[in-house]
């Protein structure tokens, strides 16, 4: 405040435009707990095997039916900063894990809103946080006392991430697959499993191959379509004369010179096709061109030939039959790789005739791809992401060697321990530590409210069930408090996601005003 001129009073000075709005005190509580109980609610009904879809029609006219968390949270355009918090939030989960967004955003919610009340009843917000932390790290020690071996139960790790998706009458197949295809590929490097729409089929029909699939056209129909196990050969060079990058001319003035042109000219093509021939490579891919005269040389000799690939579909081939992208001709002999069987097939699609490589390379393969089976169209694109956050899942819990019960279970056992633990605290975090005891329990009762039942009878009963020592005891997929010895998620995603949630709703508690430029 500064003195007026005349003495006769204060006037006020402003340092932002008059646009802009300030919000401070019990006000800002209000405007970020309201936010975030909002953005909790709309992923709220998906949450779990009973959850329902969401329909998200864009601006453009594209429309998708999804329960996916992180897909609905990409595609909302939020402009609250509370709710691009909770944006980052499910953005940072999906990125560390591939799924578990949605309870994560629950999660978060329910701490906010439980901490919303506690706030409008004086407690200071630094007291609000220490409590928080304190429960989360009583929260982390029941994670690590409950985390189990994954060795044996990967396929029921792909199973739970796939339940309560439009797959759900493929399920057994469909996490089959991903465990086979998880087994099967190095590091547990999720990066290194492919998917392609079949076109036709139903998700029963989806297929694990055990190697590449590409859809280009032949250049040449004369091309072997079918080849039993050989060598195969990758090149980044091209398989044609070298063009000049220098324009020049070349007189001829007799026939005979002309004749000699063409023979050196023919005699570097035959050069070129023998020494492809000759390096034992019984299938040839090359990221550039392959002239003409050598494709035909090279069908005659039984051999395929695919030129004009991308160099990402050069890299996916060599990794995935265990060949080295050869830059040099003269090298072919030493970079070549091994398959099974490759097939190459013509199918009859909406858009007319699409073509189909299918290179087998067996259990040692690199890269595997898996065929969706399916129409193109929204359901199809939501099989796939239930498919990719099952995968996701399955090799981060190969990866870690580590998964826990799912189903609420984790979340009951921790709100108990978080309680018994509040008891033994004397200050105001005590108070906090029940606040974050209550969000916990925010889990399993959105799993038995989604599919109807009573969320505080639901509560009691599982309450009880853990007290009397069923530690396996959760929210069963028909909505009941029972056993749940098949529902098993990486550990790490619930680590990552109760952390992150409480990370972020500490972060906001933190803030103590609101500053807007657009004045809202």
């Amino acid at each position: 405040m500064a003195q007026s001129p005349d003495g006769s009073g204060s006037a006020p000075v402003r340092i932002t435009k008059s646009s802009t709005s300030v919000v401070s005190g019990a006000g800002v509580t209000q405007k970020l707990v309201g936010a975030a109980i909002a953005f909790g609610n709309v992923l709220r009904g998906t949450f779990g095997p009973n959850g329902l879809d969401k329909m998200l029609y864009k601006s453009n006219g594209e429309a998708a039916v999804t329960n996916d968390g992180a897909k609905i949270v990409a595609e909302l355009l939020v402009k609250h900063p509370a709710a691009k918090a909770f944006v980052s939030l499910a953005e940072s989960q999906e990125n560390a894990c591939g799924d578990g967004v949605t309870g994560c955003i629950i999660l978060a919610s329910e701490l906010m809103s439980e901490a919303g009340r506690l706030l409008d009843r004086g407690l200071h917000p630094l007291i609000l946080v220490k409590g928080y932390q304190m429960a989360l790290s009583e929260t982390l020690a029941a994670i690590d006392e409950r985390t189990v071996a994954a060795d044996k139960l990967l396929e029921k790790v792909a199973r739970t991430a796939l339940v309560g998706r439009s797959t759900e009458n493929a399920l057994e197949h469909l996490s089959k697959i991903i465990s086979q295809a998880v087994e099967i590929i190095p590091d547990s490097d999720f990066e290194r499993v492919r998917m392609i729409k079949a076109g036709e089929g139903t998700p029963n029909t989806t297929n694990l191959v055990r190697g590449i699939i590409l859809e280009k056209r032949l250049a040449l129909d004369r091309m072997p379509r079918k080849l039993p196990a050989g060598k195969v050969s990758v090149l980044s060079c091209p398989l044609e004369l070298e063009q000049s990058t220098v324009t020049a001319e070349i007189e001829i003035s007799t026939p005979e010179q002309y004749e000699a042109f063409i023979e050196a000219e023919q005699k570097n093509i035959d050069e070129i096709t023998s020494k492809a021939i000759s390096s034992g490579a019984s299938v040839i891919f090359s990221a550039e061109g392959i002239d003409q005269r050598i494709l035909h040389s090279l069908a005659d000799a039984g051999i395929f030939a695919m030129g004009g690939l991308e160099n990402a579909q050069s890299e996916d081939i060599a990794k995935s039959c265990g060949a080295r992208l050869c830059d040099h001709l003269d090298d072919i002999s030493e970079c070549l790789g091994e398959f099974e069987s490759l097939r190459h097939q013509r199918l009859e699609g909406p858009e007319g005739v699409k073509e189909r490589l299918t290179l087998e390379v067996g259990s040692n393969a690199g890269i595997v791809t898996i065929l969706v089976g399916g129409t193109d169209g929204v359901a199809s694109e939501e099989t796939i992401r239930g498919l990719y956050d099952s995968l996701r899942s399955t090799c981060l819990a190969k990866e870690e060697n580590s998964v826990i019960l799912g189903g609420g279970s984790l979340h009951m056992a921790a709100s108990l321990r978080v309680r018994e633990a509040a008891e033994k605290c004397s200050g105001r975090e005590r108070l906090s530590m029940e606040a974050f005891s209550r969000a916990l329990e925010a889990i399993p009762a959105a799993l038995a409210t989604n599919t109807g039942e009573d969320r505080i009878d639901s509560l009691l009963e599982l309450r009880s069930m853990h007290r009397a020592g069923n530690s396996n005891a959760g929210i069963t997929q028909s909505g009941k408090p029972g056993d749940i010895a098949d529902v098993w998620l990486p550990a790490y995603t619930l680590e990552h996601s109760i952390s992150a949630a409480c990370e972020s709703a500490c972060g906001l508690l933190r803030v103590d005003q609101v500053i807007s430029a657009r004045g809202d």
